[in-house]
C-alpha cells in the first residue's frame, strides 16, 4: 500500500535529492573500488557513513516538522517531481 501523507518545500526536496544522488554514487563507487588503495577506500567508507547519517537525519527532521504518519512495517518515499511524501507499507 502506498499513501500520500504530505509534501515538502522545493528547497527541502533539493536537499534530500542531492543526498540521495550522492549516496547512490558512493555505493556505485564502492562496487568498483578495491582496498588496494587504502587511503581512498577509507575516505569512501567515511563518506558513505556521513552521507547515510545526513540522509537519515533529513527524514527524521522532516517527519517531526510535518508530523508524518508512520508505520513500524513501512517506510517513507519522496516523489522528486511533485515533492510528495508517501508512506509505503508492504502488503
Amino acid at each position: 500500500m502506498k499513501k500520500v501523507i504530505g509534501r515538502v518545500a522545493v528547497e527541502e526536496r533539493d536537499e534530500i535529492q542531492a543526498l540521495f544522488e550522492r549516496r547512490n554514487g558512493l555505493n556505485e563507487l564502492a562496487k568498483i573500488l578495491t582496498v588496494d588503495n587504502a587511503e581512498l577506500y577509507e575516505r569512501l567508507i567515511k563518506d558513505i557513513g556521513d552521507t547515510g547519517t545526513k540522509f537519515q537525519n533529513w527524514w527524521d527532521e522532516m517527519s517531526k516538522k510535518y508530523k508524518w504518519e508512520a508505520n513500524d512495517n513501512g517506510h517513507w518515499e519522496i516523489d522528486f517531481d511533485s515533492c510528495e511524501i508517501s508512506l509505503v507499507i508492504p502488503e
